[in-house]
């Protein structure tokens, strides 16, 4: 996804983009989280310009579980006051599932325990991410203290690695349906970065294809979910984004979707001004307007 400047507010201070962004914030890059097979693994941390104690998101950047940086990040909610952290962790390519949870997880536990360096808000910290990412993003929301999934990675074992919000960007929600619901075309995507992730194919993978899907680890407990998916998605059945949704649902859980009408797999219409502002309200509401639990 290229990275997008966007000026919309709703709650959170505007700050109108420009050429002077890029001094006014403060950003922090190549900031070592942990290392993993021996390594170092990375993130960035842009800090809202003029922003006191701000909340922070924490971006998980797509690419079939395989490609992409963490300089695939939506600048957005930066410009609208929101502490963002963009993370690189280790791709299929490189190791499979779970190592790519095991990232993110110590690289939310590290954010959490350094929160007063920084100056973001420690106690509420969403996730979000964009096709495999939003899947990723979604499946780190879900599975606070999972023992297979926490990982041991990083100096921070003591913090928690829990998120109170997620912002999912049509990611997978269950990876033994996904292939069933997909065009050709999205098979011909999605099956071989499902083999680079689990090492097979979901039905000759069962148990961690399980492990991987979001919709079998939902609970009561879970955090507030906000899930945008394009019906026209011709890779990521927009199924993925219903079949979360509803088992949310089903718990009783805080969840809405947002079908973009005419979108495909990424593209501006995400991130126009209504879609800015629902995703900025559902984030000024779920961290910093909630109650603490």
């Amino acid at each position: 996804m290229t990275p997008m400047l966007l000026a919309v507010t709703v709650g959170f201070a505007l700050v109108v983009p420009s050429l002077a962004w890029a001094q006014a914030a403060q950003a922090h890059r190549d900031v070592t989280y942990a290392r993993g097979d021996g390594k170092d693994l990375r993130l960035d941390i842009y800090m809202p310009a003029g922003a006191q104690a701000p909340p922070l998101l924490v971006w998980v950047h797509g690419g079939v579980w395989a490609y992409g940086t963490k300089a695939e990040v939506p600048m957005v909610f930066v410009t609208n006051g929101i502490a963002t952290a963009s993370i690189d962790f280790r791709q299929s390519t490189e190791a499979r599932f779970p190592a790519q949870v095991h990232d993110i997880k110590a690289a939310i536990r590290f954010l959490r325990a350094r929160a007063t360096e920084y100056g973001y808000r420690a106690e509420r910290i969403a996730i979000g991410g964009d096709s495999s990412g939003g899947h990723l993003a979604a499946l780190v929301g879900v599975t606070n203290g999972h023992k297979e999934l926490e990982g041991t990675l990083g100096s921070y074992l003591n913090q928690s690695s829990s998120v109170q919000a997620i912002v999912d960007y049509y990611g997978a929600s269950n990876l033994m349906t996904i292939l069933a619901q997909s065009t050709p075309y999205g098979v011909s995507v999605r099956e071989p970065g499902l083999r680079r992730l689990l090492g097979a194919v979901p039905a000759n993978a069962r148990v961690l294809a399980e492990l991987a899907s979001p919709v079998f680890h939902v609970d009561p407990s879970d955090p507030p979910l906000l899930l945008f998916h394009g019906d026209e998605d011709p890779q990521m059945p927009i199924e993925q984004s219903h079949e979360l949704e509803s088992v949310y649902r089903k718990m009783g859980l805080d969840v809405y979707l947002d079908v973009v009408r005419g979108a495909a797999h990424g593209g501006e219409l995400f991130f126009s001004p209504e879609r800015v502002q629902r995703a900025l309200a559902f984030l000024r509401r779920t961290l910093v307007e909630r109650p603490m639990p």
